[in-house]
């Protein structure tokens, strides 16, 4: 309880007591008596020590807060407790009656005036968590995201016909960018966790940048990346899919009902819609050439999600080959990103 509260507190509890406790006969048993270090003190009464105990059932903190009460000085040297724009002074009686997840405030003042205030901030903080933690639980409408992330490629054997050299790739260059839209009913609920299935459809675009003058060529025995032989800035091939991720997922909530994390492991199947090589030349020129390189155009793997809040963190990693057999290099894709 900060000194601003002392203060009114005081004013309010202590000095309106303090004028009629000469009238009344307290026994030491159902009154209390606050001392303060400037010599000021509150004294709460109550007609038995039940009275007294009742005490714990209020928080005069939130209540002065929540009057939005504060301290005026007022000419002639007094000073006033005013709220919305009222002012009322010492002997002003301020009488609190508890209700289911509130309260009332009746203010009495020394010039007869009446006020009476009511709080419904835990009725509607109340309402504002069980509203978010419905949404949040049973939310099964279709959301809309934006995923951004990095692609690698994973080595699974060695090839003399295609040296990993020759498609190296550049791991900032190698972006990957993918609009989602998803679904995500709750299966199982709880009070602190519950498992929830995502599951949507995905367009991605997979870029895969080399890191030399390489450029990516389709003969009729397969792909190859020989080496241009120029400078140049830019050299990737690009493999746009179309794809359905299902991902269970365990969502954890605190004790207001507010997400705080979620871990999911699942899997996806993608189509590949369109792939093309595009070549930047030092003058800046470029070249776009179309063509499936060979390319598988199933792709299935598995997928791992990691949320905080409304980010997610996610692994992917291709269960089949990029590749034809035979017609390209044993690799899979890797990629890590995250969603918003």
């Amino acid at each position: 309880m900060n000194r601003k509260l002392y203060i009114v507190v005081t004013m309010i509890m202590g000095m309106v007591t303090m004028s009629r406790i000469q009238a009344m006969s307290i026994h030491p048993a159902d009154s209390l008596v606050i001392r303060f270090a400037n010599r000021t003190r509150m004294v709460i009464y109550a007609p038995d020590k039940a009275g007294i105990q009742a005490l714990s059932n209020y928080d005069l903190n939130k209540i002065v807060r929540e009057m939005g009460m504060k301290l005026d000085s007022i000419p002639g040297g007094q000073t006033a407790i005013s709220q919305d724009g009222q002012r009322f002074l010492k002997d002003t009686v301020l009488v609190v009656t508890k209700k289911k997840n509130g309260f009332s405030i009746t203010i009495n003042g020394k010039d007869d005036t009446t006020k009476t205030v009511s709080s419904q901030t835990e009725t509607n903080r109340d309402y504002e968590r069980a509203k978010r933690r419905k949404r949040e639980k049973d939310n099964g409408g279709f959301d809309y995201g934006l995923s951004i992330g990095l692609n690698n490629f994973i080595q699974q054997g060695a090839n003399p016909a295609y040296p990993e050299d020759s498609y190296d790739l550049r791991p900032i260059g190698s972006r990957y960018i993918a609009l989602s839209a998803g679904a995500m009913p709750t299966i199982i609920r709880g009070k602190y966790a519950s498992l929830k299935l995502y599951y949507g459809v995905e367009v991605a675009w997979n870029n895969f940048m080399f890191e030399g003058n390489n450029v990516a060529e389709k003969t009729p025995n397969g792909v190859t990346f020989p080496d241009a032989g120029r400078y140049l800035q830019k050299s990737k091939l690009t493999v746009c899919t179309i794809g359905v991720p299902v991902v269970p997922r365990v969502t954890f909530y605190n004790t207001d009902g507010r997400k705080i994390c979620h871990i999911g492991l699942g899997g996806y199947i993608n189509y590949r819609l369109d792939s093309y090589r595009k070549v930047k030349e030092a003058d800046g020129s470029k070249d776009r050439r179309h063509s499936d390189f060979y390319l598988n155009n199933y792709r299935y793997g598995l997928v791992a999600h990691l949320g905080l809040r409304s980010v997610d963190f996610f692994v992917k990693y291709d269960l089949s080959p990029l590749f034809q057999v035979d017609k390209g290099p044993n690799v899979r894709t890797l990629t890590l990103g995250v969603g918003f």
